[in-house]
């Protein structure tokens, strides 16, 4: 009978590290350096380089600092899902000028009407204006308005209230920093109208007595979308009272988490999206601030955690704990 003097295939999870080799690294990391012989037992250190040899003695190995494992390990990642984002706009674009003949050729339905342009879209709200009879309701994302847009809103907001129409709306709490919108908001507080704010809102949506809504149909807001199917814009408005209920009133204080370690409610919300993978834009826009407030923020969060680098702020954040704290 013959026996095989090859050694055992080493257990080892999907995780980069089994139990052994996370003792081992630890160890290492506390005492400086590891004896080459206890790395045998756990061949994934030097599989994925958190050991390399001592320089002044080959029988022992020093472990690599943890954040610089980490970078190591998180670029291809990164590289990965920039690709695939780099994808996803190609296969877009791909896709957009047959989704344009679709909207040509397709029946003309009064379900679905595209709008186009700033002049066929503010048509549009003026006549549902005039013929709404009962309720406006509408979501404002973003931060505080230009004064043009605010006289705007006050002409049709003043059309709205001298026919007895109730009227809410809900803006995003850093609206609340607007000297502009808080006029406006006092200024509608005399007729039937409420406004609330949230931190996070979806896109911008108006919807008349829950007959007719309008959305936005590009980034750009020159295409919107008029909705007169029962069923979508039913559904829109359940989207709007879910978040109604969520939102604060403009004249209560906005409800932030205290600071903790730290860190803001407002940058607690930055941390999580940053941990879904979100870009500095897109967090800005979905919080209704500028990308430079939105990164001095993220720079703030760093500081107080202790990131020296972008890759590993995310490690940190999940790390720390400051998501499980109640917002």
């Amino acid at each position: 009978m013959v026996t095989s003097s090859a050694k055992p295939t080493h257990p080892h999870p999907a995780t980069p590290l089994c139990d052994e080799g996370s003792r081992l690294y630890a160890l290492a990391l506390s005492d400086g350096r590891l004896p080459r012989s206890k790395a045998e037992n756990a061949p994934c250190l030097l599989e994925f380089a958190l050991l390399h040899p001592d320089p002044d003695d080959a029988n022992w190995l020093r472990p690599v600092s943890p954040s610089a494992a980490l970078a190591q390990r998180l670029h291809p990642l990164e590289r990965e899902i920039q690709d695939r984002r780099r994808v996803a706009v190609e296969l877009t674009d791909v896709f957009e000028p047959f989704m344009a003949i679709t909207a040509r050729t397709e029946p003309s339905t009064h379900a679905i009407t595209v709008l186009e342009g700033d002049a066929r879209i503010n048509e549009v709200i003026e006549r549902a204006t005039a013929e709404c009879r009962t309720e406006v309701l509408t979501v404002q994302p973003g931060g505080g308005r230009s004064e043009n847009l605010l006289n705007v809103a006050i002409k049709r907001g003043q059309a709205v209230l001298d026919r007895g129409i109730t009227m809410r709306t809900l803006y995003q709490h850093t609206a609340r920093h607007s000297q502009g919108t808080l006029a406006y908001a006092a200024h509608m507080a005399q007729g039937n109208v409420e406004i609330r704010t949230l931190e996070e809102l979806i896109d911008r949506l108006m919807i008349f007595d829950r007959t007719v809504a309008l959305i936005p149909a590009r980034d750009d807001r020159q295409v919107a979308l008029e909705l007169r199917h029962p069923g979508m814009v039913e559904y829109l408005a359940k989207v709007f009272e879910q978040l109604w209920r969520r939102a604060t009133p403009l004249v209560d204080e906005a409800p932030y988490a205290p600071s903790t370690d730290g860190i803001t409610g407002v940058q607690r919300t930055i941390a999580k999206l940053l941990i879904e993978g979100h870009v500095d834009e897109a967090i800005a826009r979905r919080l209704g601030m500028n990308v430079r407030t939105c990164r001095a923020h993220i720079a703030k969060i760093a500081a107080a955690l202790g990131s020296g680098s972008r890759a590993q702020l995310g490690y940190l954040i999940a790390q720390s704990g400051i998501l499980d704290k109640d917002q």
